[in-house]
C-alpha cells in the first residue's frame, strides 16, 4: 500500500519538554503531600497519557480519586505548562521538524498528531510555533479513554482523517507513525502501522529492535526511501509476489 499519512507523536518528537512535565508532575504530587521517586516519572509516564500517568502514580500510593478530581489535577498541570512555556523565549522544538513537515506536505501526504498530552497544550505549542495549519487532525489525551501502548488513538486518527478527507480512503497500513518511546511504538504497531523511531528519549539500539526505521534525529529520516518501501509493498500485493 502507498504511504498516505504521517502521524507524529508530540512530546519527545515535536517538542523536547519532558523535563517540564516531570517537574509539574512532581509539583502536583507535592501538593497532594506525596513525593515522586527518582526515575519514577520515566518508568511510569514516558509514552503514556497524562491521565493514565497521574492515575497510576496516585493509585500506587493508595490514593483513589474520581474522574472529576483527576481532571481538575490535569487542568492545574496544563495551566502550569502554559505558564512554563511563557517563560521560554524559544520553544525547544526538535531540529529538523520544519524540514520533515515540508517534505511530508510537498509529497501531498496528510499530517496528524497522536498524543497522550492534553489538547490545549498541543494547540498552544503548534500555534506558537506556527505549525497549526499543517496538522488538521489531532488526537489528544482528552479524546480517548485508553493510553498508549493501546492502539485506539492511532485508529481514531485514521477515522478522523477519513472524515476530513472523504476521498482519502485511508487504511492504517498506509500510515507512518513517528514515535520516540516503546509504548508509542507498540500502539502504532498494534494499529497496523509502520513506525519510524527517533532516538530523542531512548537509545537508538532500543528502538531499532521494534521499529521499521530508526534514526538519531528527524533530519536523518529519508522520506523518499520510506515511500519507496510502501510502494514496493503495494506492488507486491498487486502482483501477488
Amino acid at each position: 500500500m502507498s504511504l498516505k499519512a504521517v502521524l507524529f507523536d508530540f512530546n519527545g518528537v515535536i517538542i523536547n519538554d519532558e523535563s517540564i512535565h516531570e517537574r509539574l508532575t512532581e509539583q502536583l504530587l507535592l501538593e497532594e503531600n506525596l513525593m515522586l521517586q527518582p526515575d519514577e516519572y520515566r518508568k511510569v509516564c514516558l509514552g503514556r497519557s497524562d491521565r493514565t500517568c497521574l492515575q497510576d502514580l496516585l493509585t500506587s500510593r493508595g490514593r483513589v480519586v474520581n474522574d472529576t478530581y483527576l481532571t481538575q489535577l490535569l487542568n492545574r498541570k496544563a495551566q502550569g505548562y502554559i505558564l512554563e512555556l511563557e517563560k521560554i523565549e524559544e520553544l525547544p522544538l526538535y531540529p529538523g521538524l520544519d524540514e520533515l513537515i515540508f517534505q511530508v506536505c510537498s509529497r501531498n501526504l496528510k499530517l496528524g498528531i497522536v498524543s497522550g498530552a492534553i489538547r490545549k497544550e498541543i494547540e498552544l505549542v503548534l500555534e506558537r510555533a506556527k505549525l497549526a495549519e499543517h496538522f488538521k487532525v489531532i488526537v489528544a489525551g482528552d479524546d480517548v479513554t485508553t493510553s498508549k501502548p493501546e492502539p485506539h488513538g492511532y485508529l481514531l486518527a485514521v477515522e478522523r482523517l477519513n472524515q476530513k478527507y472523504p476521498d482519502l480512503n485511508l487504511q492504517p497500513q498506509q500510515c507512518l507513525a513517528i514515535e520516540d518511546t516503546p509504548a508509542g511504538i507498540q500502539a502504532a504497531k498494534q494499529a497496523g502501522m509502520q513506525v519510524a523511531g527517533v532516538a530523542n528519549t531512548y537509545p537508538f539500539h532500543m528502538l531499532q529492535r521494534c521499529c521499521n526505521w530508526t534514526v538519531d534525529y528527524l533530519t536523518d529520516l529519508e522520506l523518499e526511501r520510506v515511500q519507496e518501501v510502501y510502494s514496493q509493498k503495494e506492488l507486491q500485493c498487486t502482483t501477488g509476489k
